[in-house]
């Protein structure tokens, strides 16, 4: 059984970062991960560039069941903190909007520099090391398809249940309880949509047509694009939307964000005027369903406009979802370290605790706040 000063499980964005971290302090790491390739949803993510940060990241950016909880490590290890680990790696960058921060290459680019962090630092990386059993006796140990291994501390870094394809499972949550600790029930978070059947009907055969608006639920709103898919709605509004979600109010979208108005048709029809605002064909199904008689008076076309609710059927799940709303309840953890009060040299760190952010980057911020302080404790 090989001795280690703390072992991690996963090799997404937290695990290596952590482990990087870690190793620089002089501390001797081993990260396992179940899967043949490390940081399989950091490739995947912000459509291959990597949305890897978020400038104006805050604790209000962020769903918990403590929405303090964040607070310390955000501070501690802040978006200029990484973003001059970036600048150090040369890697070349854009603000794409809302100061959401991409690759102008590749994701591979920040994969190529966890690994370069991990392999300088002497931190181990083990993968096709699927875990058959997590014991603590005087200190833990760790049995995997590959070999044994025990360290007196153990980080648990495996993320969430969101992309199952890429192999998301429930092991941080399942290892978690036995040690005493609660979990928030987990459930898909920036996901897209269902439409139930009447809505599908009327809409579904649109997929694509997309619009600007504001989306509300439960007392929160945002201002961002929307778009029909062929099951329901999707874009950046209904993710970000989707988090607040309880599955049971109605959703509000505006139509005619920012105050906008129409304008007057003068001789034309209102479908022309309204196309303005929205595509042709997205104006068009409008006013089918709304004034089938083609005849409006700008104040009633306005009010369909500005409040268009919609009950969803459901959320499309894990399979679309970005990220796992949920998880080990912050309750259990010190918000300093990230280490379990219950469990000492037991640490949860990115998306398998109660720490879920909006679209934009602010969760890979989360994974490296949440495992930079992590590793300061080990």
């Amino acid at each position: 059984m090989e001795q280690f000063d703390a072992i991690i499980l996963g090799a997404g964005a937290a695990g290596l970062f952590c482990a990087a971290q870690a190793s620089q302090r002089g501390r001797r790491i081993v990260v396992l991960e179940g899967s043949s390739e490390p940081a399989r949803k950091i490739l995947i993510s912000g459509g291959g560039r990597c949305n890897f940060t978020n400038i104006h990241t805050s604790p209000e950016n962020f769903l918990s069941a403590n929405p303090h909880f964040a607070r310390s490590a955000l501070a501690r290890y802040t978006p200029a903190d990484f973003l001059a680990l970036i600048n150090q790696y040369r890697i070349s960058w854009h603000e794409k909007k809302l100061g959401q921060l991409f690759c102008d290459n590749s994701a591979r680019d920040i994969v190529n520099l966890l690994m370069t962090e991990c392999r300088e630092s002497n931190a181990r990386l083990i993968t096709s090391a699927r875990i058959t059993e997590v014991r603590r006796t005087a200190q833990f140990e760790v049995e995997t398809t590959q070999a044994a291994f025990t360290a007196p501390a153990l980080v648990v870094a495996t993320g969430g249940l969101s992309i199952p394809k890429i192999g998301a499972t429930s092991f941080g949550y399942d290892l978690a309880r036995p040690f005493g600790l609660k979990v928030v029930p987990p459930r898909p978070g920036l996901v897209p949509l269902v439409f139930n059947e009447p809505e599908r009907r009327d809409w579904c055969d649109l997929p694509g047509v997309a619009a600007d608006v504001e989306a509300t639920c439960a007392g929160q709103r945002f201002n961002e694009r929307m778009l029909i898919t062929h099951r329901g709605l999707s874009g950046p509004a209904i993710l970000q939307i989707s988090s607040y979600w309880d599955g049971k109010q109605p959703i509000r979208l505006d139509l005619l964000p920012d105050g906008a108005q129409l304008e007057s048709p003068g001789n034309r029809a209102w479908k022309t005027v309204l196309a303005l605002h929205l595509t042709k064909r997205f104006a068009d199904r409008w006013m089918e369903l709304h004034f089938p008689d083609g005849r409006a008076n700008r104040h009633d076309l306005e009010a369909t406009l500005r409040n268009w609710e919609v009950l969803p059927s459901g959320t499309e799940g894990y399979a679309k979802a970005e990220v796992t709303l949920g998880g080990v309840d912050t309750s259990e953890l010190s918000s300093k370290t990230m280490e379990s009060r219950k469990v000492p040299g037991l640490y949860f760190i990115g998306e398998v605790v109660d720490v879920t952010g909006h679209l934009g980057g602010y969760n890979f911020q989360w994974a490296w706040s949440s495992a930079w302080v992590a590793a300061q404790s080990l």
